[in-house]
Protein backbone atom coordinates (compact mmCIF):
# COMPACT_ATOMS: atom_id res chain seq x y z
CA UNK A 1 0.00 0.00 0.00
CA UNK A 2 1.18 3.49 -0.76
CA UNK A 3 1.59 5.89 2.12
CA UNK A 4 -1.35 8.23 2.59
CA UNK A 5 -1.47 11.59 4.30
CA UNK A 6 -3.94 11.84 7.16
CA UNK A 7 -7.22 13.51 6.24
CA UNK A 8 -7.22 17.22 7.09
CA UNK A 9 -9.33 18.29 10.04
CA UNK A 10 -12.83 19.44 9.12
CA UNK A 11 -13.01 23.20 9.43
CA UNK A 12 -15.86 24.69 11.44
CA UNK A 13 -18.32 26.53 9.20
CA UNK A 14 -21.40 28.75 9.28
CA UNK A 15 -23.89 25.91 9.98
CA UNK A 16 -21.76 24.76 12.93
CA UNK A 17 -21.71 28.25 14.42
CA UNK A 18 -25.45 28.74 13.92
CA UNK A 19 -26.15 25.38 15.57
CA UNK A 20 -24.50 26.55 18.80
CA UNK A 21 -27.30 29.05 19.56
CA UNK A 22 -28.33 28.37 23.13
CA UNK A 23 -25.87 25.48 23.41
CA UNK A 24 -22.24 25.08 24.38
CA UNK A 25 -20.67 28.57 24.35
CA UNK A 26 -18.52 29.49 21.36
CA UNK A 27 -14.85 30.13 22.12
CA UNK A 28 -13.45 32.95 19.99
CA UNK A 29 -10.22 34.96 19.95
CA UNK A 30 -8.50 37.37 17.60
CA UNK A 31 -5.52 36.27 15.51
CA UNK A 32 -3.26 38.25 13.21
CA UNK A 33 -0.39 35.90 12.26
CA UNK A 34 0.27 32.25 11.44
CA UNK A 35 2.17 31.17 14.60
CA UNK A 36 -0.47 32.58 16.93
CA UNK A 37 -3.29 31.11 14.84
CA UNK A 38 -1.60 27.71 15.07
CA UNK A 39 -1.51 27.94 18.87
CA UNK A 40 -5.13 29.09 19.19
CA UNK A 41 -6.63 26.77 16.57
CA UNK A 42 -7.05 23.60 18.69
CA UNK A 43 -8.91 25.50 21.41
CA UNK A 44 -11.12 27.94 19.50
CA UNK A 45 -14.26 27.62 17.42
CA UNK A 46 -13.71 30.91 15.63
CA UNK A 47 -10.71 33.14 14.99
CA UNK A 48 -11.35 36.78 14.10
CA UNK A 49 -8.79 38.66 12.06
CA UNK A 50 -9.89 41.89 13.67
CA UNK A 51 -9.14 45.41 12.52
CA UNK A 52 -7.81 45.73 16.07
CA UNK A 53 -4.61 44.61 14.34
CA UNK A 54 -4.07 48.28 13.57
CA UNK A 55 -3.76 49.09 17.25
CA UNK A 56 -2.21 45.98 18.80
CA UNK A 57 0.23 45.11 15.99
CA UNK A 58 0.81 48.29 13.98
CA UNK A 59 0.65 50.76 16.88
CA UNK A 60 -2.10 52.93 15.39
CA UNK A 61 -4.24 55.10 17.70
CA UNK A 62 -7.51 53.51 16.50
CA UNK A 63 -8.83 51.24 13.76
CA UNK A 64 -9.70 53.99 11.26
CA UNK A 65 -6.40 53.90 9.28
CA UNK A 66 -6.55 50.12 8.74
CA UNK A 67 -6.68 49.25 5.03
CA UNK A 68 -8.20 46.42 3.05
CA UNK A 69 -4.71 45.32 2.05
CA UNK A 70 -3.67 45.03 5.69
CA UNK A 71 -6.69 42.88 6.49
CA UNK A 72 -6.03 40.60 3.52
CA UNK A 73 -2.35 40.21 4.44
CA UNK A 74 -3.14 39.24 8.03
CA UNK A 75 -6.05 37.06 6.91
CA UNK A 76 -3.73 35.09 4.65
CA UNK A 77 -1.30 34.58 7.52
CA UNK A 78 -4.01 33.34 9.90
CA UNK A 79 -5.37 30.92 7.31
CA UNK A 80 -1.90 29.39 6.99
CA UNK A 81 -1.83 28.73 10.73
CA UNK A 82 -5.42 27.60 11.37
CA UNK A 83 -6.90 24.38 10.00
CA UNK A 84 -9.87 23.77 12.30
CA UNK A 85 -11.33 27.07 13.51
CA UNK A 86 -13.63 29.18 11.40
CA UNK A 87 -11.75 32.30 10.26
CA UNK A 88 -13.59 35.61 9.94
CA UNK A 89 -11.96 38.79 8.59
CA UNK A 90 -13.03 42.30 9.58
CA UNK A 91 -13.98 44.69 6.80
CA UNK A 92 -12.10 47.90 7.60
CA UNK A 93 -13.53 51.39 7.80
CA UNK A 94 -14.45 52.76 4.37
CA UNK A 95 -14.61 49.37 2.65
CA UNK A 96 -18.37 48.74 2.88
CA UNK A 97 -20.29 51.87 3.91
CA UNK A 98 -20.72 53.54 0.50
CA UNK A 99 -23.03 50.93 -1.03
CA UNK A 100 -23.91 47.22 -0.96
CA UNK A 101 -22.07 46.90 -4.27
CA UNK A 102 -18.88 48.32 -2.77
CA UNK A 103 -19.25 45.98 0.18
CA UNK A 104 -19.71 42.93 -2.06
CA UNK A 105 -16.70 43.79 -4.22
CA UNK A 106 -14.43 44.15 -1.19
CA UNK A 107 -15.89 41.18 0.71
CA UNK A 108 -15.45 38.97 -2.35
CA UNK A 109 -11.84 40.09 -2.59
CA UNK A 110 -11.23 39.25 1.08
CA UNK A 111 -12.73 35.76 0.76
CA UNK A 112 -11.02 35.07 -2.56
CA UNK A 113 -7.54 36.24 -1.54
CA UNK A 114 -7.49 34.86 2.01
CA UNK A 115 -9.61 31.72 1.85
CA UNK A 116 -11.41 32.84 5.04
CA UNK A 117 -14.99 31.68 5.66
CA UNK A 118 -16.73 35.00 6.42
CA UNK A 119 -16.42 38.74 6.90
CA UNK A 120 -17.47 40.95 9.81
CA UNK A 121 -18.81 44.46 9.58
CA UNK A 122 -19.96 46.96 12.16
CA UNK A 123 -23.70 47.23 12.05
CA UNK A 124 -25.70 50.40 12.35
CA UNK A 125 -29.30 49.94 11.23
CA UNK A 126 -28.37 51.37 7.82
CA UNK A 127 -26.05 48.40 7.24
CA UNK A 128 -28.91 45.86 7.28
CA UNK A 129 -29.49 46.24 3.53
CA UNK A 130 -25.79 45.61 2.94
CA UNK A 131 -25.82 42.48 5.11
CA UNK A 132 -28.82 41.19 3.17
CA UNK A 133 -27.15 41.99 -0.16
CA UNK A 134 -24.02 40.08 0.83
CA UNK A 135 -25.85 37.12 2.36
CA UNK A 136 -28.04 36.70 -0.72
CA UNK A 137 -24.87 36.52 -2.82
CA UNK A 138 -23.18 33.85 -0.75
CA UNK A 139 -21.04 35.99 1.54
CA UNK A 140 -21.40 34.91 5.19
CA UNK A 141 -21.61 37.99 7.41
CA UNK A 142 -20.94 38.41 11.11
CA UNK A 143 -22.49 41.60 12.48
CA UNK A 144 -21.14 43.82 15.28
CA UNK A 145 -23.35 46.00 17.51
CA UNK A 146 -22.96 48.06 20.65
CA UNK A 147 -19.62 49.77 21.02
CA UNK A 148 -18.35 50.10 17.46
CA UNK A 149 -14.63 50.99 17.30
CA UNK A 150 -14.91 52.31 13.74
CA UNK A 151 -17.36 54.94 15.03
CA UNK A 152 -15.00 56.10 17.80
CA UNK A 153 -14.24 59.42 16.12
CA UNK A 154 -17.92 60.28 15.75
CA UNK A 155 -18.76 59.14 19.27
CA UNK A 156 -15.84 60.76 21.06
CA UNK A 157 -13.97 57.59 21.99
CA UNK A 158 -14.65 54.03 23.09
CA UNK A 159 -17.75 54.29 25.27
CA UNK A 160 -19.97 51.52 26.59
CA UNK A 161 -23.53 51.50 25.26
CA UNK A 162 -26.93 51.02 26.87
CA UNK A 163 -26.74 53.71 29.51
CA UNK A 164 -30.20 55.12 28.70
CA UNK A 165 -33.46 53.93 27.15
CA UNK A 166 -32.87 55.52 23.75
CA UNK A 167 -29.42 53.99 23.43
CA UNK A 168 -30.68 50.57 24.51
CA UNK A 169 -33.48 50.71 21.95
CA UNK A 170 -31.03 51.66 19.21
CA UNK A 171 -28.63 48.80 19.97
CA UNK A 172 -31.47 46.27 20.11
CA UNK A 173 -32.84 47.52 16.79
CA UNK A 174 -29.39 47.25 15.21
CA UNK A 175 -29.05 43.66 16.37
CA UNK A 176 -32.54 42.70 15.22
CA UNK A 177 -32.00 44.36 11.85
CA UNK A 178 -28.73 42.47 11.33
CA UNK A 179 -30.39 39.23 12.40
CA UNK A 180 -33.34 39.69 10.03
CA UNK A 181 -30.95 40.56 7.19
CA UNK A 182 -29.17 37.21 7.50
CA UNK A 183 -26.12 37.71 9.74
CA UNK A 184 -25.01 34.26 10.91
CA UNK A 185 -23.65 35.62 14.22
CA UNK A 186 -23.57 38.94 16.05
CA UNK A 187 -20.74 40.37 18.15
CA UNK A 188 -22.04 42.46 21.06
CA UNK A 189 -19.35 44.79 22.39
CA UNK A 190 -19.27 47.05 25.42
CA UNK A 191 -22.91 47.07 26.51
CA UNK A 192 -24.73 46.80 29.82
CA UNK A 193 -24.90 43.18 30.99
CA UNK A 194 -28.69 42.98 30.99
CA UNK A 195 -28.87 44.54 27.52
CA UNK A 196 -26.56 41.85 26.12
CA UNK A 197 -28.78 39.19 27.68
CA UNK A 198 -31.87 40.82 26.20
CA UNK A 199 -30.35 40.96 22.72
CA UNK A 200 -29.27 37.32 22.95
CA UNK A 201 -32.86 36.34 23.67
CA UNK A 202 -34.24 38.57 20.91
CA UNK A 203 -32.25 37.28 17.93
CA UNK A 204 -31.98 33.91 16.22
CA UNK A 205 -28.27 34.29 15.45
CA UNK A 206 -25.78 33.30 18.13
CA UNK A 207 -24.30 36.27 19.97
CA UNK A 208 -20.63 36.62 20.84
CA UNK A 209 -19.88 38.94 23.73
CA UNK A 210 -16.92 41.17 24.42
CA UNK A 211 -17.54 43.34 27.43
CA UNK A 212 -21.12 42.11 27.43
CA UNK A 213 -22.59 39.15 29.35
CA UNK A 214 -21.86 35.52 30.16
CA UNK A 215 -25.34 34.79 28.84
CA UNK A 216 -24.16 35.46 25.29
CA UNK A 217 -23.79 32.39 23.07
CA UNK A 218 -20.02 32.82 23.04
CA UNK A 219 -17.16 35.09 24.05
CA UNK A 220 -14.28 36.79 22.26
CA UNK A 221 -11.26 38.74 23.49
CA UNK A 222 -8.35 40.47 21.78
CA UNK A 223 -5.64 37.86 22.25
CA UNK A 224 -2.75 40.20 23.18
CA UNK A 225 -5.01 41.72 25.87
CA UNK A 226 -5.90 38.31 27.27
CA UNK A 227 -2.23 37.29 27.31
CA UNK A 228 -1.16 40.43 29.18
CA UNK A 229 1.11 41.95 26.54
CA UNK A 230 0.19 45.54 27.40
CA UNK A 231 0.36 47.70 30.54
CA UNK A 232 -3.34 48.56 30.29
CA UNK A 233 -6.30 46.41 29.33
CA UNK A 234 -10.03 47.25 29.20
CA UNK A 235 -12.16 46.53 32.25
CA UNK A 236 -13.87 43.58 30.57
CA UNK A 237 -10.62 41.71 29.89
CA UNK A 238 -9.44 38.93 32.16
CA UNK A 239 -5.68 38.42 31.90
CA UNK A 240 -4.86 34.75 31.65
CA UNK A 241 -1.08 35.33 31.48
CA UNK A 242 1.52 38.06 31.94
CA UNK A 243 3.53 37.67 28.75
CA UNK A 244 4.76 41.25 28.93
CA UNK A 245 6.74 40.52 32.09
CA UNK A 246 7.86 37.15 30.74
CA UNK A 247 9.05 38.69 27.47
CA UNK A 248 10.85 41.53 29.21
CA UNK A 249 12.61 39.03 31.45
CA UNK A 250 13.72 36.91 28.52
CA UNK A 251 15.00 39.90 26.56
CA UNK A 252 16.86 41.22 29.62
CA UNK A 253 18.55 37.84 30.12
CA UNK A 254 19.52 37.73 26.42
CA UNK A 255 20.96 41.24 26.55
CA UNK A 256 22.97 40.38 29.67
CA UNK A 257 24.36 37.23 28.01
CA UNK A 258 25.36 39.10 24.84
CA UNK A 259 27.10 41.87 26.75
CA UNK A 260 28.94 39.33 28.92
CA UNK A 261 29.84 37.23 25.84
CA UNK A 262 28.01 34.23 27.29
CA UNK A 263 25.94 34.01 24.10
CA UNK A 264 26.52 32.34 21.78
CA UNK A 265 27.91 29.52 23.85
CA UNK A 266 29.30 26.11 22.89
CA UNK A 267 25.83 24.73 22.10
CA UNK A 268 24.95 27.57 19.72
CA UNK A 269 27.95 27.58 17.35
CA UNK A 270 28.93 25.38 14.40
CA UNK A 271 32.12 23.30 14.36
CA UNK A 272 33.05 21.95 10.97
CA UNK A 273 35.59 19.14 10.73
CA UNK A 274 37.93 19.69 7.77
CA UNK A 275 38.58 16.67 5.58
Amino acid sequence: MSAQSPAPAKRIGVPDIRARKGGEPLVCLTAYDAPTARLLDPHCDLLLVGDSVGMVVHGLPNTIPVTLEMMILHGQAVMRGASRSMVVVDMPFGSYEASPEQAFSNAARILRETGAQAVKLESGVYIADTIRYLAERGVPVMAHVGLRPQAALAEGGFKAKGRNDDERARVISEAQAADAAGAFAIVIEGVAEDLAAEITGAVAAPTIGIGASASCDGQILVTPDMLGLFDWTPRFVKRYADLKALTEGAVRAYADDVRARRFPGPDQVYRITRA
